[in-house]
């Protein structure tokens, strides 16, 4: 019997929750999504300005000068016909984002050129919709044989860094951080969409772990950068075995990923192109903060945010025909965490992407937060983590190179 049989053998004994394993739905079932008649009004703010032994003047959470702007989207609201929602201050970017309905029987199109006139509004777009890059997740028992650690020599790489000190944001759906594996691993968790409370999701919880499952304490899978600590950032909500996102609730998230210092940040999902979470983005770029996304084909340059110049695109190992831009990682039959305190196996390009930004986290621990994030590739195309790390040679191969890396730190 071989030992992934074995394997399987042995776990298939655990209970397993109602519906199977993750209970996914079959994707005909799914609810249509409605045509969302939902847009998005950014206000300018006003240009900052400082006084003599004050704080910042007219800061975005100063109670007065929002409750002004809001009048002030009030009325652009009733001028243009529509129902003002919520607002949210992104002071990163200079603008107040606004979210407002329009009515039945107003194009969408003439809404937001309508209110991009008025000249208080820097831009008005449409609420974009997104979605995770995750295959439907194998009904099959957890295997313990981790892609990574074959592929990568994660045990070796972590002999010489784990992430340390390193902040990754995970934008996705809920995260069940009180995961036997994940639990301690956290310095934020912020829920952005509204309305839909629950408990752990499957496709952030998933994503998650790949990153930074707890390593040494006796439970489930190790993480890539395991000594990383994570946002978990809930942009998303999972509805029978599909996540869902938008322009507002992830820019939320970017917004607080870029406030609290996020050394790296995982968007593992794809969408249309947005100028809103464009800006976060780049706003985050020029911070050096290195910005890894899931590729899709299916959509033009890979979808958004995998399409914008200095996104890191991540496919999974298997897709064929991919643009020499976009880096291969596992992603197939990968064991992570799941909800319930459970583990099993996922497939698809965000738990690739996820495989990166750990790695991104090793890397930023070894080679300090200047680093530019340069991946080194196998003939194939596969990411080659022991050579983005410490570096390979025909004379010296992976452990070669970590035993001198770990040498000169002693020296």
């Amino acid at each position: 019997m071989t030992l992934r049989a074995a394997l399987a053998l042995a776990l298939a004994a655990l209970p397993v929750p109602a519906g199977g394993l993750l209970a996914q739905e079959p994707a005909e079932d799914a609810e249509p999504v409605a045509e969302s008649r939902q847009i998005l009004v950014m206000l300018r703010m006003p240009a900052p300005h400082y006084r003599p032994g004050a704080r910042y003047g007219g800061r975005y959470d100063d109670k007065a000068a929002q409750a002004a702007r809001r009048r002030v989207a009030a009325g652009i609201a009733r001028e243009s016909g529509l129902e003002l929602l919520e607002g949210w201050p992104m002071p990163l970017i200079g603008v107040d984002c606004y979210l407002m309905r329009v009515p039945e029987g107003q194009s969408l199109e003439a809404a937001v050129a309508g209110v991009s006139r008025h000249r208080q509004v820097a831009w008005s777009q449409p609420l974009n919709s997104y979605e995770t890059l995750a295959a439907p997740a194998q009904r099959d028992p957890l295997f313990l044989a981790q892609p990574a650690a074959s592929e990568w020599q994660l045990a070796e790489l972590h002999g010489v860094a784990t992430g340390r000190g390193v902040t990754i944001a995970v934008i996705d759906s809920r995260v069940e951080t009180g995961h036997p594996d994940l639990r301690g691993q956290f310095s934020a968790s912020r829920d952005f969409v509204l309305g839909r409370p629950g408990a752990g999701e499957a496709h952030g919880t998933g994503v998650a772990g790949v990153i930074a499952a707890r390593s040494g304490n006796g439970v489930g899978i190790v993480g890539i950068a395991p000594g990383a600590r994570l946002l978990a950032l809930r942009a998303c909500f999972e509805r029978r075995g599909a996540a869902s996102c938008d322009s507002l609730t992830l820019a939320k998230a970017l917004h607080f990923a870029l406030e609290r210092g996020a050394d790296v940040i995982n968007m593992s999902l794809s969408g249309p192109a947005d100028p809103l979470l464009t800006a976060l983005i780049e706003q985050g770029l020029a911070r050096n903060i290195a910005v890894v996304a899931a590729f899709d084909p299916r959509r033009p340059g890979g979808g958004f945010p995998a399409s914008v110049p200095g996104v890191i695109p991540v496919a999974e190992e298997s897709l064929p025909s991919l643009p020499a831009r976009v880096y291969r990682a596992p992603g197939r039959d990968v064991p992570t965490t799941q909800p319930g305190g459970r583990w099993y196996l996922v497939n698809g390009s965000s738990f690739a992407a996820a495989h990166v930004s750990g790695l991104l986290a090793l890397l930023r621990e070894e080679r300090g937060a200047a680093a530019t994030p340069a991946l080194a590739r196998a003939a194939g195309g596969e990411v080659d983590a022991c050579a983005t790390l410490v570096g390979t040679s025909r004379d010296c191969d992976c452990d070669c190179s970590v035993s001198r890396r770990v040498a000169d730190r002693r020296d």
